[in-house]
């Protein structure tokens, strides 16, 4: 009889910490990310595609069991991320750098993965070697109402050959029955000089620029995401002139946009690094209705760049940069050359004890 009653006190505590905690957790808070997976190609060569180009493909010997190894990584990685406040994976995700459907699937299905049920929005775009941008989503939390991609048509200043590039994705739907909408995007490189390839991200910009127009003549107060490896810093002509993306939340005016990545940038924090300088390319800009302080509905409350230190590479001529997956020709059963940056967005819980 006593057991009896001791095992009523600890079920009768426990329930108490429980609910205790609940109550305490005052905020829901998701993790809306972005992350270039660095060439997550498979083995087969495409004819339609120049993806016997990319670094995969290059491998001679294993490669099967190396495609699976960069899938897990990127998988380990994408559970983790925003994951200490959250709790949760990213409810959306933004991915550059992928090379087809099928590759998703992998890694949607992925150990790590598997249990978040993640949803699949993938258009193929006409670049050249067929690199493409997507979006996972939590089916359970995320309702995707339309999908959409737009074309970036740009042409070569010397040859006025097109250079054909990613498209931008718009992805607009319901998050636990909020509408939002996200842009991914993977701008043009800086291959051949950062000034002789500024135009063609000048163009990106204003296409990007065009989409939110779009949506905000819809509805003013309409809560965007824009994300994506930008290949220009938040300081640069793309975002500042074009964008004229916001440092400061107080700048920030109707239909405008605002980038907490920049003071990341200030801060000398970068995603990817090159000849011994950190950049910031990836980023995520977000509208002003997403800095208001009703938190009855989802708001902004932080962003972050994912840098834990097993991202990093710990020796050699890039030790201190991202720890990437080829190098050489080889694989180095790393991440990618590029650092994921996520946002955090709550709204008070509606949960009440």
């Amino acid at each position: 009889m006593k057991q009896k009653h001791n095992w009523l006190i600890i079920l009768c505590l426990l329930t108490f910490l429980n609910l205790n905690a609940q109550k305490k957790r005052k905020f829901k808070v998701h993790t809306i990310a972005f992350y270039n997976v660095e060439n997550l190609f498979d083995t087969i060569n495409d004819p339609n595609k120049f993806d016997e180009a990319s670094p995969i493909m290059e491998i001679k010997f294993n490669r099967g069991e190396i495609y699976k190894k960069k899938v897990k990584n990127m998988a380990r990685v994408i559970s983790k991320i925003g994951a200490d406040v959250s709790k949760n994976a990213p409810v959306i995700i933004g991915l550059a750098e992928v090379e087809n459907r099928q590759v998703l699937e992998d890694l949607a299905n992925d150990p790590s993965l598997f249990q978040k049920d993640y949803g699949i929005v993938h258009f193929d775009s006409p670049d050249a070697r067929g690199i493409d941008v997507a979006l996972l989503y939590q089916k359970e939390l995320f309702r995707p109402l339309s999908t959409s991609k737009h074309e970036l048509k740009i042409y070569d200043d010397v040859t006025r050959k097109r250079v054909y590039t990613r498209d931008q994705l718009l992805v607009s739907g319901k998050l636990e029955g909020e509408l939002i909408h996200i842009i991914v995007s993977h701008w043009p490189s800086r291959s051949g000089g950062e000034a002789r390839s500024r135009p063609k991200r000048i163009a990106a910009a204003r296409l990007n620029k065009r989409i939110i127009d779009s949506l905000q003549a819809i509805n003013p107060y309409a809560k965007i995401f824009s994300m994506g490896d930008f290949n220009d810093n938040p300081t640069n002509a793309s975002l500042k002139d074009v964008l004229n993306a916001k440092k400061n939340k107080e700048d920030v005016e109707l239909k405008g946009i605002y980038n907490p990545m920049e003071d990341f940038f200030k801060k000398g924090l970068g995603s990817n690094a090159y000849r011994d300088a950190w950049s910031l390319f990836d980023q995520i800009l977000i509208t002003k209705p997403l800095l208001d302080k009703d938190y009855s509905s989802f708001r902004f409350f932080k962003a972050g760049i994912f840098n834990k230190q097993y991202l990093i590479n710990k020796k050699g001529r890039y030790k201190g940069y991202p720890f990437r997956s080829f190098s050489n020709s080889s694989f180095t059963n790393g991440f990618s050359d590029h650092l994921p940056v996520y946002v955090h967005i709550i709204k008070k819980n509606t949960i009440v004890y």
